[in-house]
């Protein structure tokens, strides 16, 4: 399956997500997203740095779709972000960092499941 492919059918396509991206955890480049605009420029390289000191997501936020989002979980393997009823679930692979939107419609928690088990997915097939 294309990098694509997952994020329309894994991600996008179960309900659980309004927009979805995969990045590469070497430089941020975008190896997947709906909709097209949705990561901004420069912030696929932001999160990549993001990574790299985990705890400046409470300070600094999370910027997404030129959006800021609270920090409220920051790890080597997941940054959570939120905004009122919205908010962001990041998680990190060997080589990729899947990023999914959820809107005020949409469950937080089911939100960073699906984004968390495709991830687990990816390890578990090498990437």
């Amino acid at each position: 399956m294309s990098w694509q492919g997952y994020v329309d059918e894994q991600l996008i396509g179960t309900g659980l997500l309004e927009n979805a991206a995969i990045l590469s955890v070497a430089d941020g480049s975008v190896w997947g997203v709906k909709p097209s605009d949705f990561i901004k420029s420069g912030e696929g390289a932001n999160i990549v740095e993001l990574y790299k000191s985990p705890s400046n997501a409470f300070s600094k936020g999370i910027v997404i779709g030129g959006v800021k989002y609270m920090g409220i979980k920051a790890d080597e393997r997941s940054l959570y972000g939120k905004k009122g009823a919205t908010g962001v679930a990041c998680a990190k692979t060997n080589q990729c960092i899947i990023i999914g939107y959820y809107n005020e419609k949409q469950q937080p928690g089911n939100a960073a499941l699906c984004v968390e088990k495709l991830a687990d997915y990816l390890i578990d097939n090498g990437y």
